[in-house]
């Protein structure tokens, strides 16, 4: 197995301002406290969990809570926090840079801030936004600007804009049904079409995406929805196939007898990665994981493409 060469893209970092910050709010991500985390922990788990480098991101909330230039402040000391993690670590660590949305005119600057001059990897986008989803046609020159850098933008499921249950922390499905709400969002205003050049990785092996995905053709059928796939398909099934085939997923979490069918059924095999999500899911939770994605059976091309070969091509830097 590959797995002592693991890139994970799928890896927070939970800096101890921020955490501060966070608890000063009153916020549990996820439902859950917001984990302790340091650099050396990071880097002592990644050699335990045999974890070349690890793409590091802001997990849910990111930093907006209604006021844009306290979210300015917050993602330029992120980002900067985290470019100073990577030039310490160059080999080992990546980041993706922390954006403002819904603030459309900071979230531009930071991105380009972050990707010219702190030589991010790329952008994480929550997948709602103060309720809205990534095909607000607000966010258009926010995805313009990605199209045009051919950036890599890992999608990360946030709070759904709705009360949460009692009793059923939101990692548990809400979680899954944010990051299915912005594919789809994507999809049928077209603008995952129209912006090819992002590569979008959506956490969690892409929420319900997978297990919905005829579903998700079903809608595309039903509003005649123009895929430009279709020009060049006689079969109108492998063509709507084609939308979805476009995502990254990666398998944080979900690396398991239960969702990897239905993840290997609908994504392009090149576009699968490997995730953990630590320090959110603690050690054990990712061996348990791991250990279940170890002893599923892959052809060992495409696990090695998982562990790895695949986020070398979207992060040439990384390659062994």
């Amino acid at each position: 197995m590959s797995r002592a060469h693991r890139i994970d893209t799928h890896q927070h970092l939970a800096p101890p301002k921020y955490a501060e910050w966070l608890n000063s709010k009153g916020v549990q991500p996820g439902g859950i406290d917001v984990p302790n985390w340091s650099e050396s922990t990071a880097l002592d788990f990644m050699d335990r969990r045999g974890i070349r480098a690890g793409l590091l991101s802001l997990s849910t909330p990111g930093v907006y809570f209604g006021d844009a230039a306290e979210a300015r402040r917050w993602s330029r000391e992120m980002n900067e926090y985290s470019a100073d993690v990577v030039r310490r670590n160059p080999d080992r660590f990546g980041f993706f840079a922390t954006l403002t949305l819904p603030d459309v005119e900071g979230a531009l600057a930071e991105a380009e801030y972050a990707l010219d001059t702190l030589h991010a990897d790329g952008v994480v986008l929550l997948a709602n936004n103060d309720g809205r989803y990534l095909g607000d046609p607000e966010f258009e020159p926010l995805l313009q600007f990605l199209h045009d850098r051919q950036a890599v933008v890992f999608v990360h499921p946030g709070e759904l804009p709705a009360a949460p249950v009692p009793g059923i922390p939101t990692f548990a499905a809400d979680f899954l049904l944010d990051t299915t709400r912005t594919a789809i969002s994507l999809i049928l205003s077209g603008r995952l079409n129209k912006y090819s050049g992002i590569k979008f990785i959506l956490a969690h092996a892409g929420g319900f995406v997978p297990y919905i995905a005829y579903r998700v053709k079903l809608v595309m059928f039903a509003t005649n929805m123009v895929v430009p796939q279709l020009d060049d398909s006689d079969d109108p099934v492998a063509a709507y196939k084609a939308v979805l085939r476009q995502f990254y997923y990666d398998i944080a979490l979900s690396g398991t007898p239960a969702a990897l069918p239905s993840l290997l059924a609908v994504a392009d095999p090149s576009h699968i990665t490997y995730g953990s999500d630590f320090p959110f899911a603690p050690e054990a939770a990712v061996a348990f994981i791991d250990n279940e994605y170890e002893h599923y059976p892959l052809e060992e091309a495409l696990r090695t493409a998982i562990d790895h070969g695949n986020s070398e091509a979207l992060f040439p830097r990384l390659k062994f």
